[in-house]
């Protein structure tokens, strides 16, 4: 009796066995059932508490991933020496009447050259200072000669960090001229430490901010708009 009932129950076994491994629906079930797995174990977290990072060295910025030579930050920027004038000043805030006097005087091509340049860069404070309406009258395209004019007047040809600038100052005997892209010179002073740059018409601008170095030259910031 034992022996018949034990031999009921496997072949009871056995037939249900062989219906779910033939039934296409239980097939189905069981491959969903893996796949949300799958998707579940994707979807959590990170072991002890932390989320995958995605920024590795492949995937760090720019900005990140590069050095600033122990350049000096500008308008809460970072500057970098591997970047040239324009590519580093657009991201000052302090520059930004600057950059768009650049533009808009056609000079970007050309502070993007191999140079180098010297360039001494006023702030928009600087620009903020001139009279009223005279930044808004250089930008119009009328006179775009004129706005070419007062920023080449800004530019020196050559490499000049502050030791070459005093050193001039030194061996001019307390001064020394520099000739500008414009053609009209710059005149080098200096009060202690500080460098100050005078232009033809006796306006005298200090440098605030000196040696941020670029690809392709120099920056040294100035408080005040130089003039032709």
């Amino acid at each position: 009796m034992k022996l018949s009932l034990l031999t009921t129950a496997l072949v009871a076994a056995l037939a249900l066995g062989a219906c779910q491994k033939n039934d296409p629906a239980a097939d189905n079930m069981a491959t969903g059932d893996s796949a949300a797995m799958a998707d579940n174990a994707a979807a959590m977290p990170a072991d002890d508490g932390m989320a995958a990072d995605s920024t590795d060295g492949s995937s760090m910025s720019g900005d990140m991933a590069m050095d600033t030579g122990g350049n000096p930050m500008v308008g809460g920027a970072a500057m970098y020496p591997a970047r040239d004038i324009v590519d580093n000043a657009v991201n000052s805030k302090d520059h930004t009447t600057l950059v768009a006097a650049v533009k808009a005087a056609g000079l970007v091509d050309t502070l993007k050259g191999p140079g180098p340049f010297t360039v001494f860069a006023p702030t928009n404070e600087a620009f903020a200072e001139l009279p009223a309406g005279t930044v808004d009258t250089l930008l119009k395209p009328e006179n775009k000669a004129t706005l070419t004019k007062v920023l080449t007047y800004h530019v020196v040809a050559g490499n000049l960090d502050a030791a070459a600038l005093m050193a001039r100052i030194k061996a001019g005997g307390g001064k020394a001229m520099l000739s500008t892209v414009e053609g009209e010179p710059l005149t080098l002073m200096a009060s202690g430490s500080k460098v100050m740059v005078k232009d033809v018409k006796g306006n005298v601008a200090d440098v605030t901010i000196a040696n941020v170095r670029q690809s392709n030259g120099i920056i040294h910031v100035v408080d005040k708009v130089l003039m032709p």
